[in-house]
């Protein structure tokens, strides 16, 4: 076996060992052999390509080739040929697998079942890195660059696991890709016989290159920085900067001096539990409270054009004593105290802890977890709730009307009206909120007129089938649809309130599910939920849920906020919760009830698109056009060189001038020969033709001298040819005399003799390489690739240069020859 394919087959299992990380993420391991499948035929591809000795070019295509044939014996489509010869069906199937991995990503949480289209695209990925990093390891002979492609599998679960990536798959994967580099430095060295170790020269002491010593060092500190920046940094394992510093209490957001903020990314974590198509138990919660509120997970406060997105919670540890509103509760608002219990299942797999408003105490929680009092919520950035038991006391607040009508307006520089007003400005709604306001003199009678707009009554309907987003234009399309889901009601109220002056948010977590005995609640994902949240001066954030009662099961009502649709009157302080067995859409467990499956997928606010999304087409297009310029370069490239050799050849070899003769007729008379346009004429039109033998894969010798290699052409290549023979002939004569001669051979046409030895030649190839020394000249190749290893020795040299002059001040150098006392 050459060292070539030997390297081959080492950066195949590297790319295997270093999509190790991948098994946090998957729950079996069909992902690794259907992976080592597709990458030992990508390995076989290269190296079969290698031992037909094919350019790389050619190497990429043969490899790309078996990375398609893997990929249709693995997930065939049912009408491939011989059962894994790809057809015009089977790429319709790939791409299909690929529009479902889009929707798949979405709807499972880690860990992962073997899902044929998640499969398929981490194969297809694994297979790609593994093309790649053939090429840079074995064609370019750059294995220190495979490790970015490596890198890019490692950044996947990254990037998608919440919890922290294990260190053992980290591991393998480092393993693997210094298996490749040890395996490349043993090749180079095999190169020059026996390895050199120093023993027995005549020097005082052996010195180690100063370049050696230097990596070592960066070695050592790449190893500590791997080890220790994950443990210092937040939201990578958590680590010894996660405990967060209290925010300054006003709403902004605001890291306090405690600490940094750590990203809570919400709508990421709920993504995987929003679209099961079973319905899972999520969460266990029992309460001493009759009929409580809502169970929250976060809040979405940032809205931006493209819609809700969630806010960097800040926040201080769990085990610190927490406010207690119940210390300063207003008039008007009843607050009473109450224990709950919560356990929380396998299923909810997130860096956020369900608690109900206003926790004033925990049990069973460590300093890993952390609460923000402005959002309202409990989040870790290196815990999970998963799997969790613990129990707090909470405080629930009751407001009458009177005391939210009495709330006055916050003033305009309050952080939390410049933060929780801001919005894009959308002419239809601002028509729509100065309608619904007009007349209206406090807070809480425009929060009511918006909110009481979203009722039946006004043409508003509870549907399932409509797109998700929240950005100005779906929220347009609500309000004059008028139907649509949780998502698009409490979104389009927050963003209502807000236009209205008043600061506003959504909320995020369960209704109240399936009672069990002693007040236990079980939530599922059908309870997932999201409502508006008003902020009032003086009493703080009241929930609003302008989402018809009638289709959420769990449905919670209240004074201030009344269910408009019910003809029944709601009970003034605790709230009504409607029965779990109500008619309505979320009712029936087959019915499209899947309630917060399919219609929380609005919960994901913060994928709303732009209002207007640009053609890609031009993009299609320009990146066409880039990629046929960049195609043409080397065909650009040899025909400019022809082109200038054409025109140095023509230039006179002799110049001549009319006299007068003996009879007053004119005559002409050589007055000078120039001899070093004759010989760069021969020199360019021999360097034409040995290019031309190159680009028509024609042997060429330099070792030969040029009438030698005219003779060989002429007997060989252009054996039945006579005219091209001839020319050729001629060509080897005016380059020897170049060379060799005092006089260079003039008056001859060599332009004419060159043309007729390439239309021979031409002649004589096959369409495939006629058609490759038109579009990809191999002369042009060959000369790049010399030009560029000629460089890499120049820079070889110089830094060996530099190096000798540095190891003159070496210390160890003036130690060892300093006298010893």
């Amino acid at each position: 076996m050459t060292p070539h394919r030997n390297i081959g087959f080492v950066a195949a299992a590297a790319t295997l060992l270093a999509a190790a990380p991948l098994s946090a993420i998957f729950e079996r391991w069909t992902w690794l052999i259907q992976a080592a499948v597709v990458v030992a035929v990508v390995a076989g591809s290269a190296a079969l390509s290698r031992l037909g000795r094919m350019p790389l070019w050619g190497q990429v295509l043969a490899m790309l080739a078996g990375l398609t044939l893997g990929l249709t014996w693995v997930f065939p489509g049912g009408t491939e040929l011989l059962a894994f010869v790809p057809t015009p069906a089977t790429f319709a199937h790939f791409g299909d697998l690929l529009q479902t991995s889009l929707q798949d990503m979405r709807s499972y949480g880690v860990k992962v079942p073997d899902v044929d289209s998640l499969l398929f695209l981490a194969v297809l990925g694994i297979g790609a890195v593994a093309v790649v990093v053939d090429v840079l390891a074995v064609g370019l002979r750059r294995p220190a660059l495979a490790g970015l492609p490596m890198l890019a599998i490692y950044s996947v679960p990254v990037a998608v696991y919440v919890d922290s990536v294990p260190a053992t798959p980290f591991v393998v994967g480092a393993a693997g890709y210094l298996w490749l580099l040890v395996t490349d430095n043993v090749d180079r060295v095999r190169r020059f016989g026996r390895r050199f170790t120093g023993e027995g020269r005549d020097v005082d002491v052996w010195e180690a290159s100063p370049l050696a010593a230097a990596g070592r060092r960066l070695a050592v500190v790449g190893v500590i920085v791997a080890v220790a920046l994950p443990l210092a940094v937040p939201g990578m394992t958590g680590g010894l900067l996660n405990n967060v510093g209290a925010g300054p209490g006003d709403g902004s957001g605001r890291p306090g001096q405690g600490g940094s903020s750590g990203r809570v990314d919400l709508f990421a974590a709920l993504s995987g539990q929003l679209n099961q198509s079973e319905e899972l138990d999520l969460v266990k919660v029992s309460t001493n409270e009759t009929t409580p509120f809502y169970l929250r997970l976060g809040v979405v406060d940032d809205l931006r054009p493209s819609g809700f997105q969630a806010r960097v919670p800040t926040g201080r540890p769990i085990t610190r004593p927490l406010p207690d509103p119940g210390e300063r509760a207003p008039r008007g608002v009843d607050q009473q105290r109450y224990r709950a219990t919560v356990e929380v299942t396998k299923n909810l797999n997130m860096p956020l802890m369900p608690v109900y408003a206003e926790p004033v105490k925990t049990d069973d929680l460590n300093g890993n977890w952390l609460y923000d009092p402005n959002q309202q919520v409990v989040f870790s950035n290196r815990d999970n709730a998963r799997g969790k038991s613990y129990s707090f006391d909470y405080v629930r607040s009751t407001f009458s009307p009177a005391a939210l009508r009495a709330a006055p307006s916050l003033p305009s520089d309050s952080p939390v009206m410049r933060q929780q007003t801001e919005r894009p400005s959308v002419p239809a709604v601002e028509e729509l909120v100065a309608q619904l306001v007009k007349g209206k003199s406090n807070d809480y009678d425009k929060v009511r007129a918006i909110y009481d707009y979203f009722s039946v009554e006004n043409g508003f309907t509870y549907a399932l089938s409509t797109r998700n987003g929240s950005s100005g234009e779906d929220i347009t399309d609500f309000l004059a649809t008028k139907v649509g889901y949780c998502q698009q009601y409490a979104a389009a109220m927050a963003w209502l309130v807000r236009a209205a002056g008043i600061p506003a948010r959504v909320a995020v977590g369960f209704t109240n599910g399936s009672k069990a005995d002693s007040g236990t609640y079980v939530l599922t994902n059908r309870n997932l939920h999201a409502w508006t949240e008003v902020n009032f001066s003086g009493i703080g954030w009241v929930p609003f849920d302008a989402t018809p009662a009638a289709a959420v099961t769990g449905s919670v009502r209240s004074a201030w906020a009344p269910d408009i649709d019910a003809p029944e009157e709601v009970t003034p302080s605790t709230g009504s919760t409607s029965a779990p067995d109500a008619a309505g859409p979320s009712a029936g467990p087959n019915e499209a009830d899947r309630l917060d499956k399919d219609t929380d997928q609005g919960l994901t606010l913060n994928q709303g698109g732009p209002a207007e999304e640009s053609p890609v087409w031009p993009w299609w297009l320009a990146g066409a056009l880039a990629l046929l310029a960049l195609l043409a370069v080397p065909a650009l490239r040899r025909s400019a060189l022809r082109r200038r050799r054409r025109v140095r050849a023509v230039t006179p070899a002799a110049t001549a001038l009319p006299v007068p003769g003996q009879r007053g007729e004119p005559r002409q008379v050589v007055v000078g020969v120039d001899a070093e346009a004759a010989r760069a004429d021969a020199h360019a039109a021999w360097d034409e033709l040995l290019d031309t033998l190159v680009d028509f894969h024609v042997r060429v010798d330099r070792t030969e001298t040029p009438r030698a290699t005219a003779e060989r052409l002429a007997r060989e290549a252009l054996a039945e040819r006579g005219d091209a023979a001839t020319g050729v002939r001629l060509l080897g004569r005016a380059e020897e005399r170049a060379r060799y001669a005092r006089d260079p051979l003039t008056d001859t046409e060599l332009q004419p003799a060159l043309r007729t030895v390439r239309g021979a030649l031409a002649a004589g190839a096959d369409r495939r390489t006629r058609l490759l020394a038109a579009l990809l000249p191999p002369s042009v190749l060959q000369r790049w690739r010399t030009g560029l290893a000629e460089r890499s020795a120049r820079v070889v040299t110089t830094s060996g240069q530099v190096r000798q002059r540095m190891s003159r001040w070496s210390p160890r150098r003036l130690l060892a020859h300093r006298p010893a006392r």
